[in-house]
């Protein structure tokens, strides 16, 4: 069971980004490589990209081959509580929204649905404050 960012970063090692561009100035790409470069496995999905980080983009989390561990999120907080009920149908672990990208309504959809969720820091910082440069 998840019950803590150690956890989150730890146990989920498949990352299924959504809102990943293709684009290499973008943060949600800095922290993707950056979460790539530690070992994670990293899968965009983005509807409108074809292709992120030498990786098949989804158009949805309902696309993906298998349940991701992880769904981080880079989509604006309109759109928050719609990820939340996307990944608790593609069967994911848990929910990671970075600073900016959750809301009050996504939070609460993923405590109704019993989804581990993390709203607000950067997830490449926190793994840096708790790993440092391992792994």
């Amino acid at each position: 069971m998840i019950v803590s960012i150690r956890d989150i970063l730890t146990k989920c090692r498949t990352v299924a980004v959504v809102g990943l561009s293709d684009d290499p100035k973008r943060p949600s790409q800095r922290v993707a490589s950056s979460l790539k470069f530690w070992g994670f496995r990293v899968i965009p999905v983005n509807p409108v990209i074809t292709e992120a980080m030498r990786e098949r983009a989804r158009a949805s989390l309902v696309e993906l081959p298998e349940p991701p561990d992880l769904v981080l999120v880079f989509r604006r907080p309109e759109f928050a509580a719609d990820v939340v009920r996307q990944a608790a149908a593609a069967r994911a672990k848990a929910v990671w929204f970075q600073p900016g990208t959750s809301s009050l309504e996504a939070v609460a959809v993923a405590e109704r649905l019993d989804l581990p969720c993390v709203a607000g820091p950067c997830i490449a910082k926190e793994y840096l404050r708790l790993f440092g440069e391992k792994l």
